[in-house]
């Protein structure tokens, strides 16, 4: 086997590109249609179906990975369940499932392949991603509306304003969308700035009953921010499901298909 050549590489032009390409991106990504807080399975799902529409869309996640809880699924088991009909959707992403013969429209997925098949999908609809970004605050009008988030760096927020003071920055959007799943972050920024009750927090299991109500109270909870997956049970203090995931990609689509409404309404 001949020896494999090896483009020449100068440190300092892996640095120059990386920053080049990062901040000619980074430049786009400061006014958005659309910004949803969370890349858990409702927030991908969203990002990947609104980008695909055309939408400057941008998905903003704390975490270093994308993903949220899916990755791992149920006790670190590796598994998770799909009830239909979210099995559609994953015909529609091409994500392997193992129909389960004793439960009626129960599938299996494996957690790492179903995240990362989410997550390569909203790439290649056109969906930008912040990762390792924390939002701290809202941008609100006078109107009453919001605008969009103020963000920061989340290791820098991780150390505290004690040991690094970073000042954050703002980015705009048309809409916003809270797919931060317990934590309801943005509806509790919402409640700081006395726009929005206190959110009460998921209620005790009950997975029928919290897939149901998840997809069916996913919608717009303030002017211009709308509410998906465990973020709806949170705010309205409904059960907590565990490891189905179905109503998640149900939810995201269902915010996604309410996001498009509002803004071609303000066409």
């Amino acid at each position: 086997m001949s020896q494999m050549k090896i483009a020449p590489l100068r440190e300092r032009d892996v640095t120059r590109h990386i920053a080049r390409e990062y901040f000619k991106e980074f430049d786009q990504l400061i006014e958005s249609d659309v910004i949803i807080v969370g890349a858990g399975p409702s927030g991908l799902l969203c990002a990947r179906d609104l980008a695909k529409q055309g939408l400057r869309t941008l998905l903003i996640e704390q975490s270093l990975a994308l993903g949220g809880g899916f990755w791992s699924g149920g006790y670190l088991m590796n598994k998770a369940t799909i009830c239909a009909p979210a099995d559609l959707i994953l015909d529609e992403l091409g994500i392997p499932y193992k129909p389960i013969q004793e439960c009626d429209g129960m599938t299996i997925v494996d957690p790492p392949h179903a995240t990362a098949r989410l997550i390569a999908a909203a790439y290649e609809a056109g969906a930008k991603i912040m990762n390792l970004t924390r939002v701290l605050d809202l941008i609100v009008r006078e109107a009453g509306s919001l605008e969009g988030v103020v963000v920061n760096n989340t290791t820098a927020e991780m150390a505290g304003h004690d040991i690094i003071h970073v000042d954050p920055i703002a980015l705009e959007s048309r809409i916003v969308v809270d797919a931060t799943g317990h934590d309801a972050i943005v509806v509790n920024l919402l409640n700081r700035r006395n726009l929005h009750a206190t959110v009460p927090g998921n209620g005790a299991m009950w997975i029928a009953k919290s897939e149901a109500l998840v997809v069916e109270n996913t919608r717009e909870i303030y002017p211009n921010c709308f509410v998906t997956g465990l973020a709806v049970a949170a705010v309205d203090g409904t059960p907590r499901m565990g490891p189905a995931f179905g109503s998640m990609l149900l939810s995201g689509r269902r915010a996604a298909e309410l996001v498009r409404q509002k803004l071609k309404g303000e066409e």
